[in-house]
């Protein structure tokens, strides 16, 4: 593709050289650069893309976006001064991949919680429908059946072009994406074109990164901000920051609840382990779900279906037939009726939600037993809460590892202790080992008893130091369970 082309939609704030050169690709990780790619330098969270410039040349790089011009240029090279490289990687990409966004309907789901399931559930539904469907998602992006395991929540912003440009390729009509609070402030989605969005709710997250909660509101906020006039924006009222995300977007605006007056709404008939019954839009609804908060998960689906132009009646026989997604209060059952759910919980309003949900079918005459911790590098803040939560509606709690990362485990577990009351401690046991910790939790399990290995859900590893080690939670409760595949 001609230079010329390529920034005819771009704020350029200076341009040295040819603008007529072809471009063949384009890059953003200079070990990648191939002759006649296009380099684009970004400033990221801990490294600066700048400093790459001139290995870029070397390697081939013909353009070159930055947002400061280097001492010394090149007049083989042409090089394009921008304001934002980060916002302008994602409109490149768009460009020379020809604007996949354009020529399907792309949905992004954003929220702390509820993502992953939403974002999956309408890649079914709608396969179920009979459309050829794209997904980006925590677990993987998916064209159809074809799947990927993913890296990120929400991918950059090549990768998510390249994605959508096969998904067009491939015939899809629709993508549904998660789109990540971090991906909204590093603009990973700038040069999409959405067709709607969907808020779930927003929790104590991601404070390692966005500094403050207000912060935080405000990159989930810029999502539908940036929505256009042609575009739906479907809003949880039952999160008290439901109203702030659409109140200046242009996009149609819809609501949600399963508690207030809404353009949706939901309530919940009957709760069991093996699904709920519930009262959908006036109808009544069999799903194969568990929890309040699946129900608002489910809820969420319907109305962007309906938006999406669907047929009522067929969507909510649809929902009837819907599977819950991997790692997602997946339940357990062992030969002499233990329980074990998996889930994955890993903030503190994401495990008082299942949590409540199992309070909801319990009986009472049981124990549960929560088995959680916190990772490592990420937001201290909550591990304190994580632990009061598990406390408040668990019998015995088992505090142990998570991902640890760079951190000593064994002080990641402490800052969780600080979470605990003195008339709590005799609830509480830190096992650093997360193997160990599940099996004591299933040796202290008696039949009937609801043990909830929380935090990690479908993630088959444990990273420490750098290294991800094989650990799967379902892998390791079955075998105490005796159930090995």
């Amino acid at each position: 593709m001609e230079l010329s082309r390529l920034i005819e939609n771009i704020d350029v704030v200076q341009l040295l050289g040819n603008e007529t050169g072809d471009i063949s690709g384009i890059e953003f990780d200079s070990r990648k650069v191939e002759q006649g790619t296009a380099f684009v330098a970004q400033r990221g969270v801990h490294v600066d893309g700048h400093v790459f410039i001139e290995k870029a040349i070397e390697k081939g790089a013909v353009a070159v976006f930055c947002e400061e011009l280097p001492e010394t240029t090149s007049d083989k090279v042409s090089y394009v001064k921008v304001a934002d490289s980060n916002l302008v990687l994602g409109e490149l990409a768009a460009a020379f991949y020809g604007h996949p966004s354009k020529k399907m309907k792309v949905v992004g789901v954003t929220g702390t919680n509820g993502k992953t399931s939403i974002a999956t559930l309408l890649h079914r539904l709608f396969r179920k429908q009979g459309y050829s469907v794209g997904l980006i998602s925590t677990i993987s992006y998916k064209i159809n059946e074809h799947e990927e395991t993913a890296s990120h929540t929400t991918p950059n912003a090549l990768k998510i072009q390249q994605l959508l440009a096969e998904m067009v390729n491939e015939g899809c009509e629709f993508c549904f994406m998660e789109v990540s609070s971090h991906a909204i402030h590093q603009h990973r989605i700038a040069g999409i074109d959405f067709a709607g969005g969907i808020f779930t709710n927003i929790t104590h997250d991601h404070l390692d990164y966005h500094k403050t909660f207000a912060e935080y509101i405000k990159a989930k906020k810029a999502f539908f901000d940036g929505l256009s006039a042609d575009a739906f924006a479907i809003t949880n009222i039952d999160d008290k920051n439901g109203m702030v995300m659409i109140q200046n977007t242009k996009a149609h605006k819809f609501t949600y609840s399963n508690r207030a007056m809404a353009d949706f709404r939901c309530k919940v008939l009957e709760s069991h382990f093996d699904g709920m019954l519930l009262n959908l839009d006036g109808q009544e609804v069999w799903t194969r779900f568990v929890g309040l908060f699946n129900a608002s998960n489910l809820l969420a689906v319907y109305a962007a279906a309906i938006q999406l132009d669907q047929d009522k009646q067929e969507v909510l026989a649809q929902l009837s037939d819907l599977q819950p997604v991997q790692g997602r209060f997946e339940i357990i059952r062992s030969l002499d009726g233990k329980y074990a759910i998996v889930d994955y919980a890993h903030t503190p309003d994401a495990l008082k939600n299942v949590l409540t949900a199992i309070s909801e079918i319990r009986t009472r005459n049981e124990q549960v037993i929560t088995v959680v911790g916190a990772g490592g590098d990420r937001d201290k803040t909550k591990r304190p809460e994580m632990a009061k939560e598990a406390l408040l509606a668990s019998d015995k709690v088992i505090l142990t590892s998570d991902n640890p990362r760079t951190e000593d485990p064994t002080a990641i577990i402490k800052d969780m202790e600080d979470g605990v009351e003195p008339q709590h401690k005799s609830k509480v046991v830190s096992i650093e080992n997360r193997r160990e910790a599940i099996k004591t939790a299933a040796l202290l399990a008696q039949p009937g008893d609801i043990i909830l290995i929380a935090g990690k859900g479908h993630e088959n590893y444990q990273e420490i130091n750098g290294v991800k080690h094989h650990f799967d939670d379902k892998e390791e409760i079955k075998k105490c369970f005796g159930l090995e595949d």
